[in-house]
């Protein structure tokens, strides 16, 4: 039986090693370029090529999500949970003086539309952190917001909220925010030990309509319809609507059907989209999570070979991936091969301790 420590751990370890693999076929668009850079199959850690995303950075780094991941995560670790002002004097201290507000420039070699926001707001404008959440639609807070989600893993309640709250830190448009939460409730639901299947949806539903989950739940079980008389259902948070829970097991019903194959299963990134909006990101991570349960590897590498926004795509699958084997069924090479290897395995042990109380 796996853990929640073991899960958690390998929910994060997983992250990192997604962001990590990426990093040198990042942000190939023409799939023929990529196959020409990097061979018919990437299957481990590669160098960037000259004046690519990264040039100048080396196999198993960790980019500036990745970076951020493991700022949060040390966060969380050393206060025993998720304390906001810690986590944002980090930012500003570790990261944010080395911004110019410009993609290319800073720790990681790329810096995202969300913390060019942020930086612009908070460093320039002098705005503080309640105000410098920006509109961009992409899954950056959700891959930060993966260390809540397995640190309240055992708590959906207080995992949606911190979630929640943290993601709107980067993130002012309501949709996208509800987006990365329902990412990481459903994260923290397979280290709970839930299975990413066609139910998984129906028990977060549940959650929803005990008030746990915050958002509306608009529909009766298995989506009927509501009847005439039937009262408008109460709202738990902000949240109007619930579809972004419902995704997941329409995806995980489509991995296993046999008369829906997406062959070979990189092509997923063709399916439902290679660039970075969170809307192209959850359902190809979600297909590739539900289709690999049990295989750590083919679930990553598949997002890899994909192209495009692919260190998002490897992100968020591997932290599902991670979630459902536990951190002791990653293979040992991507472990090894992740740089600061040592420190980040015992942060994410230690966090998987927090979890488990």
């Amino acid at each position: 039986m796996i853990t929640i420590a073991d899960r958690a751990a390998g929910a994060v370890i997983g992250a990192l090693i997604g962001d990590a693999l990426a990093l040198g076929p990042h942000w190939y668009y023409d799939l023929e370029e990529l196959r020409q850079a990097y061979g018919d199959w990437i299957s481990d850690y590669t160098n960037p090529k000259p004046g690519r995303y990264h040039s100048g950075m080396h196999a198993g780094e960790l980019d500036q999500t990745g970076l951020l991941i493991v700022m949060l995560l040390r966060s969380v670790v050393e206060n025993g949970t998720y304390v906001e002002e810690d986590f944002t004097r980090r930012v500003d201290e570790e990261l944010f003086p080395h911004l110019d507000g410009t993609p290319m420039q800073g720790p990681g070699g790329y810096t995202s539309q969300s913390l060019r926001d942020a930086y612009r707001r908070r460093v320039q404008q002098k705005k503080n952190w309640k105000e410098i959440g920006g509109h961009a639609d992409t899954t950056e807070a959700a891959e930060r917001a993966i260390v809540l989600a397995a640190r309240y893993a055992r708590d959906p309640a207080a995992a949606a909220r911190l979630v929640s709250e943290h993601c709107a830190l980067t993130q002012s448009d309501e949709a996208v925010v509800a987006m990365s939460t329902a990412y990481n409730c459903v994260l923290a639901a397979l280290i709970r030990g839930e299975p990413l299947d066609d139910n998984l949806s129906d028990k977060l539903m549940n959650l929803v309509k005990e008030g746990t989950l915050p958002f509306h739940a608009v529909t009766a079980n298995r989506l009927k319809h509501p009847k005439p008389g039937d009262p408008d259902p109460p709202r738990a948070g902000k949240f109007s609507s619930p579809d972004a829970l419902l995704t997941p097991s329409f995806i995980a019903e489509a991995a296993r059907d046999s008369g829906i194959r997406i062959e070979p299963a990189w092509k997923v990134s063709i399916v439902y989209g290679m660039p970075c909006a969170i809307y192209h990101q959850l359902p190809a991570a979600y297909y590739l999570a539900a289709r690999f349960s049990n295989d750590f590897e083919s679930a990553v590498l598949h997002a890899i070979n994909g192209g495009g926004q692919n260190m998002a795509r490897a992100c968020l699958t591997g932290a599902l991936a991670g979630a459902q084997v536990g951190l002791a069924a990653i293979p040992e090479r991507f472990i090894q091969g992740l740089e600061g290897h040592d420190e980040l395995i015992s942060l994410s042990k230690r966090l998987g301790e927090l979890a488990e109380r």
